[in-house]
């Protein structure tokens, strides 16, 4: 049995208890478009040799700025390169993080020990190497604010890149024909085909539900697998698997990435037509019901 983290989760402004966040209703309207179109900046991390998918800095900010208020606890189940927890030490939040793979970890460590301390801001932000299976050893009942991650997707990186969505001339980059996968354990969701996939980690999440506070929200950021020409709707497996846990669908925001994306191919053309799944992700808002 493992020992509790010693880390606050009750919040330290002065926002009336009726309220969810700390924005003004004018910061509320603008947030209430479900399609969000994000950036990254200097501090985030876009080399995929350094790991192979992971979000800006400003999704989970986001997140935790609609979700919670400042000194509440934050957790990300498959942290990666720690940008949850940059989020929230940014944020004045409170945040744990837990990684199967013990060179994101460390690398977390890093970004963290190199970020911009405030030390008038008392909050802790911990990675911590373990299965996100294990993650109610770590923390006790109705105390999480928010759970927020880019989980690993569903067999995507289990392939050699043949980087048909880039331009032609461009496709023998330095990943062509490689494959990115995070890791080789059984135990890690980005070896799973999608419906196996949806199910571990609606199992993982079986866990973590008592640890919400009550109508505390849970985001996953994910996309759907297009793999031997055919597309499998991952979001709507893993919909309908919290669903059978406990969960409450509450949104679904679409994550548009088109300025994000130049330079493609022309993929299918002229015989079949098929969608960028490079130019959008879904952001899949649940709750823990009263």
């Amino acid at each position: 049995m493992k020992r509790k983290i010693d880390i606050n989760f009750i919040k330290t402004c002065s926002c009336p208890e009726n309220h969810i966040n700390c924005l003004t209703a004018k910061d509320w309207v603008r947030n209430q478009v479900a399609v969000w179109e994000l950036y990254y900046e200097k501090r985030d991390i876009r080399d995929k040799d350094t790991h192979p998918a992971v979000f800006p800095i400003a999704l989970p900010k986001k997140c935790i700025q609609l979700f919670t208020h400042k000194g509440e606890l934050v957790i990300d189940p498959f942290v990666g390169v720690g940008t949850t927890l940059i989020a929230a030490r940014d944020l004045s939040r409170n945040a744990v993080g837990f990684d199967l793979n013990k060179k994101y970890i460390d690398f977390t460590n890093e970004r963290l020990a190199q970020a911009q301390i405030d030390f008038e801001d008392s909050t802790k932000q911990i990675a911590i190497c373990d299965d996100a299976i294990n993650i109610s050893e770590y923390l006790s009942e109705n105390t999480v604010s928010l759970s927020v991650t880019s989980p690993p997707y569903a067999n995507m990186l289990n392939h050699r890149r043949l980087n048909k969505s880039i331009r032609g001339d461009l496709r023998r980059n330095k990943h062509f024909k490689k494959i990115q996968q995070y890791s080789n354990n059984p135990r890690d969701l980005g070896t799973m085909k999608p419906k196996e996939y949806a199910e571990a980690l609606a199992e993982i999440y079986k866990g973590i539900l008592p640890l919400l506070k009550p109508k505390a929200h849970c985001i996953i950021n994910l996309n759907d697998l297009w793999e031997n020409n055919h597309r499998y709707p991952t979001h709507s497996y893993v919909i309908e698997a919290m669903q059978k846990v406990g969960y409450e669908l509450r949104n679904i925001i679409i994550w548009d990435k088109r300025n994000l994306v130049n330079k493609v191919g022309i993929y299918g053309w002229p015989s079949n037509y098929i969608t960028l799944s490079t130019t959008f992700e879904y952001i899949l808002d649940f709750w823990k019901p009263l």
